[in-house]
């Protein structure tokens, strides 16, 4: 009669997948205990005080201060650039076959793109430049560049 092919490392292994789903059996119990499913609404609410801190407590109605809508800013109003003052700068990219190219700006040290139509006369890498900007649809161009 034969004997039982069970080894010593087969019963380890049995016993620790054993172990693996009791493990798995209590994550998934405590994941039922802890769970927000059945609280109320009000248990969930969070509320800040006058110091920005959390705290679970509502406010104290006596202490509600009105705010006007001029006082509250949601963010800093963008620069533009004007479009009507003369830059100058210089062309630090232009390539005459594809008709684009780069300048950089004497006073910002920007880089503004500039196209080959709104150049009013032939131009070359390294001339000095005066132009005008206007924002399109990627950022700053120039427009009415001309030779210096």
């Amino acid at each position: 009669m034969a004997r039982s092919q069970s080894t010593e490392s087969k019963k380890e292994n049995e016993k620790r997948k054993l172990q693996k789903k009791k493990d798995k059996e209590q994550r998934k119990e405590e994941r039922k205990a802890n769970s927000l499913k059945g609280k109320s609404f009000e248990d969930m609410l969070a509320y800040v005080d006058e110091n920005g801190n959390i705290t679970s407590t509502p406010p104290d109605p006596t202490k509600k201060r009105s705010i006007s809508l001029d006082q509250i800013v949601i963010s800093a109003p963008k620069q533009e650039a004007t479009a009507n003052t003369l830059r100058t700068g210089k062309i630090t990219h232009y390539n005459s076959s594809k008709g684009y190219g780069f300048i950089t700006d004497d006073q910002s040290r920007e880089s503004i793109f500039v196209h080959g139509s709104a150049l009013t006369g032939a131009v070359g890498e390294n001339d000095r430049v005066s132009f005008q900007t206007e924002r399109g649809p990627k950022g700053l161009s120039a427009v009415n560049v001309k030779k210096v």
